[in-house]
């Protein structure tokens, strides 16, 4: 019987480093699938303002194309992966995904830094009014859902990664997590 794959998920605010950390350990690790949140449309709040200010409740998302994509990656007969990563910024706050997450990892990199890897990764191309008008959001409620993720999903993470940290650091850190807990 072949081993089922083990299902890694990696948060940070918008910024953080978490598409970074999974590319890298994706290409490092051997024999991984990934999955990127932002790939998909979900049904969820449409005002994620408003709903930081409700309290945040993850149980709104309905992550079914991403689910499915999970649950064929684990039933894969010819080319089973060793593990799954997920960019996925909810760790286990989501009902319907919590049955296949193995580990969760956040990484805390603090606001300014993700601001900054934000604007340069974003902006590249924009003018400064587009810049304003993102910061201006930000200011006016988006850093609310940015606190609310370091208040809920840092604590309902399995491991804290300090996000300052060079990336390549970072990988380092987390691919010796898994080796820990998996081998």
């Amino acid at each position: 019987m072949m081993k089922k794959p083990i299902v890694i998920t990696i948060a940070a605010v918008g910024g953080g480093g978490k598409t970074t950390a999974i590319e890298l350990l994706n290409k490092q690790l051997g024999n991984t699938k990934a999955l990127f949140f932002d790939d998909y449309d979900f049904e969820g709040p449409s005002d994620l303002v408003d709903w930081a200010r409700r309290g945040g409740d993850y149980n709104e998302w309905k992550l079914t194309p991403f689910i499915r994509d999970v649950t064929m990656l684990l039933e894969e007969k010819e080319s089973k992966p060793d593990y799954i990563l997920l960019d996925y910024p909810f760790a286990k706050l989501n009902n319907e995904m919590n049955e296949f997450i193995d580990l969760t990892i956040f990484i805390d990199t603090p606001l300014d830094i993700a601001m900054s890897r934000r604007i340069l990764r974003d902006y590249g191309h924009s003018s400064g009014d587009d810049i304003r008008k993102d910061m201006t959001a930000y200011l006016s409620g988006a850093r609310e859902a940015y606190m609310m993720m370091i208040d809920k999903i840092k604590p309902n993470s399995d491991f804290v990664i300090d996000g300052a940290l060079d990336k390549q650091v970072i990988v380092d850190q987390i691919k010796e997590i898994i080796i820990r807990k998996f081998t």
